[in-house]
């Protein structure tokens, strides 16, 4: 029979806990402020060669001023795919083509607009904290499986589900941290 292995069983609960909170700080940092950041086109695909690539995979995105992007192209017969997928993003840019460059001007957010990226600010957070809960079930399934193998007991079983709460806790403090400072710099307070 097995034992339980606690360390690994632990490490893996914080890892995975770690990775919703990194992937909903990628998330939020592609959010729209009304300042330029390169971060701001991460979510964008375009379709080239056949198939959905990253646009950081065929442009090199640089911010030349506080409210302006630059997206060089690296291949002149992809510009045109490049300035559909950023205008079919749903960020309200526009981009100005300029031989293989593509000028994206950052225009002021309005209040609506802002009210629109704090919601989905909230709702990546609700993802990342789904995510988290998912963490601890499956930490708590693994204690009930270890304990009706015998590789614990009982007494150890309720120990360790309560630092599987502890992590899930601490993440989602973290998951709120991260998303009230994003939407307190989304809404200009």
């Amino acid at each position: 029979m097995a034992e339980f292995d606690r360390a690994a069983w632990k490490s893996d609960l914080e890892r995975r806990t770690t990775g919703a909170i990194e992937a909903l700080k990628s998330d939020l940092a592609g959010l729209r402020t009304g300042r330029a950041s390169a971060n701001l086109l991460d979510p964008v695909t375009v379709e080239v060669y056949g198939s959905h690539m990253a646009l950081s995979q065929v442009a090199t995105v640089t911010v030349p001023e506080p409210r302006m992007l630059s997206v060089q192209v690296w291949d002149k017969s992809n510009v045109t795919p490049v300035e559909k997928a950023i205008r079919s993003a749903g960020l309200g840019l526009n981009p100005i083509t300029d031989g293989q460059t593509l000028r994206l001007p950052v225009p002021d957010m309005t209040e609506e607009r802002r009210k629109e990226m704090a919601k989905l600010a909230s709702s990546y957070a609700e993802k990342a904290k789904i995510a988290a809960r998912n963490v601890r079930r499956d930490g708590m399934d693994a204690l009930k499986t270890a304990e009706k193998k015998g590789q614990i007991s009982q007494d150890d079983q309720k120990r360790h589900e309560a630092e599987v709460q502890k992590i899930t806790d601490k993440a989602i403090a973290d998951i709120d941290a991260a998303t009230a400072a994003k939407e307190k710099e989304i809404l200009g307070k």
